[in-house]
């Protein structure tokens, strides 16, 4: 059964320079994720389903407008998560919105956790090295126009992969 995700690509060149400081701090399974904002968590599903899935977000992207997302400093989810991340301070209610939607009929979830837009920058290390990105990413600072998500699948060998687009295209 194929693994997705949906998410918002942080665009170049700050999706790289994320990626390559998470992969440089020590996350080396960061080499496989893409700078993102997470709206559907990784989720089985039968490979039957992905067409309904895809049309499923296709609908959901057709009455979204693009909007506005401003990325700055750090936070973190220490201590119940060991994960430092750069923080939406803009958008934060359409990234809500828009995940909402996304993880509705077909993609019911149960997130476990109530949801909140973040780039992770550094996820399971050492408290040391959770600090120093806390501290080193404290002055991030980029803006971008979300005018797409992404459906990624995993694949055991190389990753999370996008496999499609979905322009957020409502009035």
């Amino acid at each position: 059964m194929p693994t997705v995700g949906v998410s918002l690509a942080v665009p170049e060149p700050w999706g790289r320079e994320l990626q390559e400081y998470r992969v440089a701090l020590g996350d080396a399974a960061a080499v496989h994720i893409p700078t993102h904002i997470t709206l559907l968590p990784p989720l089985e599903v039968d490979e039957a389903d992905v067409p309904l899935l895809e049309e499923h977000l296709a609908a959901v992207a057709a009455r979204t407008p693009a909007f506005s997302v401003h990325l700055r400093g750090t936070g973190s989810f220490r201590p119940v998560s060991p994960v430092v991340f750069v923080g939406v301070v803009e958008g934060i209610s359409a990234c809500e919105q828009l995940a909402a939607d996304v993880v509705s009929g077909p993609l019911a979830v149960d997130r476990g956790f109530p949801y909140h837009p973040h780039v992770t920058v550094a996820h399971h290390l050492g408290d040391d090295l959770l600090d120093r990105a806390f501290a080193e990413l404290g002055d991030f600072d980029v803006a971008f126009a979300a005018e797409e998500m992404w459906m990624y699948r995993h694949d055991p060998d190389s990753g999370w992969q996008p496999t499609r687009a979905f322009a957020l295209s409502g009035a």
